[in-house]
């Protein structure tokens, strides 16, 4: 125990909200198997399971629930005397967390959300797994569902729809063909469809979402993507209709202890702002084309 460091505790933590190696390996810049090493050792440590391994991911045990805790409530604590100093020198972070998705919406649109002459530094983070702030894992949060926490604070950012796309005049030629994306990283209601409904016509997997948009672009068939992102992309077309069974809200979500921090209240309203202004486009209303 005594040759452990916060950093195999940081592991932990991004296993244990990732689901599985690959995910963690994406947010600790470590590889797969080097995560997965690290989490061995720490089980060996603790003499106790951590993980129930399985094809689908990691799922923690109950030992590891209990240390699941007791670790975010560490984290908890350095990032509060982190903030602390920050405050004191003036520069501080707001951690931003989103999906693919609503990432790139805010890299196309990041003069509306961050500023040259902002006093704090923006982070941000992508991930399709739920948002968590209960222990300020991060200070602004993107959810598909409605938190329930009592300690949340959410504001609703409107629906977002899907549907099928693929490059613009390619006919029926790439029917037969689809992209999704594979194993663990296909948390997300729209990322499984194609595995439950198109499984035998799955032509390429990719390990993240972001891949999709760009093989589409590339013609090498069709996707399951927001409408806000394909609709916007005058290369691509809908495959059909709008999939209404994928539609759902989303919700701008903080800490209610942070709602005095000027830092963190500014990037949420700037988030909700640019999600409103793009609300017809998020709902899958077609943007109108001239020319």
């Amino acid at each position: 125990m005594k040759n452990l460091s916060w950093e195999s505790y940081r592991i932990f933590l991004d296993v244990a909200r990732g689901g599985g190696l690959t995910a963690a390996a994406q947010s600790s810049g470590l590889s797969p198997a080097t995560v997965g090493r690290r989490v061995l050792q720490l089980e060996e440590a603790m003499g106790r399971p951590l993980f129930l391994r399985s094809q689908t991911g990691y799922r923690l045990t109950a030992e590891g629930q209990a240390l699941f805790e007791q670790v975010q409530a560490m984290e908890a604590i350095a990032r509060g005397v982190e903030s602390w100093r920050q405050e004191a020198q003036g520069t501080t972070v707001v951690r931003l967390m989103a999906g693919t998705w609503v990432t790139w919406l805010v890299c196309e649109n990041m003069a509306a959300i961050c500023a040259p002459r902002d006093p704090f530094r923006l982070d941000l983070s992508i991930s399709e797994r739920r948002a968590s702030l209960a222990h300020r894992e991060v200070d602004v949060g993107v959810r598909a569902v409605e938190p329930t926490e009592p300690t949340l604070i959410s504001r609703h950012g409107g629906e977002v729809a899907y549907a099928a796309y693929r490059r613009r005049n390619a006919g029926e030629t790439l029917s037969e063909r689809w992209l999704a994306v594979g194993g663990e990283a296909a948390v997300s209601s729209y990322l499984r469809w194609p595995h439950e409904r198109k499984g035998g016509r799955i032509a390429v997997l990719v390990s993240r979402p972001r891949s999709l948009l760009d093989l589409v672009r590339a013609g090498a068939g069709q996707a399951v993507l927001p409408c806000f992102v394909g609709d916007l992309d005058p290369t691509l077309e809908r495959a059909g209709e709008e999939i209404r069974e994928l539609r759902h809200g989303q919700w701008i979500v903080t800490n209610g202890e942070d709602r005095h921090r000027r830092d963190i209240r500014t990037v949420a309203d700037r988030l909700f702002r640019l999600l409103k202004s793009h609300g017809d486009l998020i709902s899958g209303r077609r943007p109108s084309r001239t020319g």
